[in-house]
C-alpha cells in the first residue's frame, strides 16, 4: 500500500468510529434528531434481541424515545470495534461493517433511594453497516444482539417474627 492508501484508510476508520461514538452519545442524551441524521435514508436497526423493534431510523427514533423514558440514566460503554471495508461484490471502499460489545448500565426511572447506582445491566454486541455518502459515513444498518442482562433483583420482605 502506498502511504496516500494508507492515510485515507486511517482517516476512513476514524470517520466510522466517531459515527459509532455519536450514536451512542445521540442515545445516551436522548438525541433522537442527531440519533436519526446518523442513517442513510434507508437505513434501519433491528433490537429485537433486546426485547425491541425492527424498523427504519424514523420509526426506530421514536421507541427509543418512549422506550429510553423509562431509563433517565444511561451509558453505552461501546468497545471492541472490528471495522471490515468493502467486501461486497462491486464494492469501491465505499462500505464499512463494524462489529462492536457494548456494555449498557442504566437506572430505571422512579428510583428515589439517593443511589445513583445503576440498576439494570445489558451487554452484547453491535452490527454496523455504513455506507460512505455525499455527507459522509453514515449508518444503513444497526443489529443488537443482545447477549446478556443483569436486572433488579426482588427485595427479600423480613420473615415474620
Amino acid at each position: 500500500m502506498t502511504q496516500r492508501v494508507e492515510l485515507a484508510t486511517v482517516m476512513d476508520r476514524l470517520a466510522v468510529d466517531e459515527v459509532v461514538t455519536e450514536y451512542a452519545v445521540a442515545v445516551d442524551d436522548g438525541d433522537w434528531k442527531a440519533y436519526r441524521q446518523l442513517f442513510t435514508p434507508d437505513g434501519r436497526a433491528d433490537y429485537r434481541s433486546a426485547g425491541g423493534v425492527e424498523g427504519d431510523a424514523g420509526q426506530i427514533a421514536a421507541w427509543l424515545a418512549q422506550t429510553m423514558e423509562l431509563f433517565p440514566m444511561r451509558q453505552h460503554l461501546i468497545v471492541n470495534r472490528r471495522v471490515r471495508f468493502g467486501l461486497l461484490e462491486q464494492d469501491r471502499g465505499d462500505t464499512a461493517r463494524v462489529q462492536a460489545d457494548y456494555v449498557n448500565p442504566m437506572r430505571f426511572a422512579g428510583q428515589d433511594d439517593g443511589s445513583t447506582e445503576p440498576d439494570f445491566v445489558c451487554g452484547g454486541r453491535y452490527d454496523f453497516g455504513m455506507l460512505r455518502t455525499a455527507d459522509g459515513w453514515r449508518l444503513r444498518e444497526v443489529v443488537v444482539h443482545e447477549k446478556w442482562r443483569r436486572t433488579p433483583r426482588r427485595r427479600e420482605e423480613p420473615a415474620a417474627p
